[in-house]
């Protein structure tokens, strides 16, 4: 049996700006389904805060950080990460990463839902040499797609569509 990590967050509701590091306080309350802020902090030990809400969809305010949005950066974290010590391993040596990821959420009529799928578009530059091909590189999205441990937990398609690969330009 393999190594076990742990995590731990904090949700914390509602967000007043008299305790933005600790739970509770304000007059908010679930009264109505109108009458309470969505407004959130997500907290985790020796980190700042992330603002959090709802999707604006459901009475979120669309400043801050909502789960979803969350839910599919780390999906592409994940990839990104994998990637990147796979690169380096291989001598592949990477000067840049941008991943574009869209999600897809079908929500029902009563009101439950789920994400249907979720497309990383990884543009990558890196440095010429014999690992700079369009091929090596799709090999390395494939192997950090089946090694990621957020892909892997979830039950929908996480697709991967990488760009063509950029060569990064040599200082002059």
């Amino acid at each position: 049996m393999g190594a076990h990590h742990n995590y731990a967050v904090t949700v914390a509701w509602p967000d007043t700006p008299d305790t933005p590091d600790t739970p509770g306080g304000g007059d908010a309350a679930t009264t109505s389904y109108t009458s309470y802020s969505r407004d959130h902090r997500v907290l985790v030990a020796g980190k700042p805060a992330l603002a959090g809400s709802a999707d604006p969809t459901f009475r979120g305010d669309p400043a801050r950080h909502n789960p979803e949005e969350l839910f599919v950066a780390s999906l592409s974290q994940c990839h990104m990460l994998w990637f990147l010590h796979l690169a380096a391993e291989s001598g592949l040596v990477v000067r840049e990463y941008v991943d574009e990821t869209t999600g897809t959420m079908r929500v029902e009529s009563r009101g439950e839902g789920q994400f249907t799928d979720v497309t990383l578009r990884p543009r990558v530059t890196v440095d010429a040499g014999p690992q700079a091909t369009d091929e090596a590189v799709a090999g390395l999205h494939h192997r950090a797609h089946a090694l990621c441990f957020i892909a892997r937990s979830v039950n929908f398609a996480v697709l991967v569509e990488p760009a063509p690969l950029r060569l990064s330009t040599p200082a002059a």
